[in-house]
């Protein structure tokens, strides 16, 4: 599995349980943006949101600029790819459970299938002759 620093990991994690924070990091997906840009579409007031900012900037997730009077928030994408990397280590096991479970499925349609088949007519029966 690759290697992550788990105190990043961490922070990352802690970022994105938040769905404000989210939020804000799928608007940043679109383009940079001010403070003021990124309060518009909540119902939080500027230090509320400077301080979600604060705690997706501890984890890496945002870094501000300076443009003329301007600080624009820009998203960081490496701490998901951390993440994405991270979570990828677990696909095998995943990718296996799921051929464990799909075997078991097509074993009891296997039992299924052989216990609704009619059986064979007896070798004795009477014959018209």
């Amino acid at each position: 599995m690759p290697s992550v620093q788990p105190q990043q990991l961490d922070r990352v994690f802690a970022a994105l349980a938040d769905p404000t924070r989210r939020a804000i990091l799928a608007r940043l997906s679109l383009g940079e943006a001010t403070v003021n840009d990124l309060v518009e579409p909540f119902a939080l007031a500027q230090p509320t949101i400077s301080k979600h900012l604060k705690v997706l900037e501890g984890a890496g997730l945002v870094s501000r600029g300076r443009s003329a009077q301007f600080r624009p928030v820009r998203l960081e994408a490496a701490p998901l790819e951390d993440v994405a990397q991270w979570v990828g280590g677990y696909r095998r096991f995943w990718a296996e459970s799921h051929d464990r479970l799909d075997a078991y499925v097509k074993t009891l349609q296997a039992e299924e299938t052989s216990h609704d088949a009619p059986h064979d007519a007896p070798h004795d029966a009477p014959h018209d002759e």
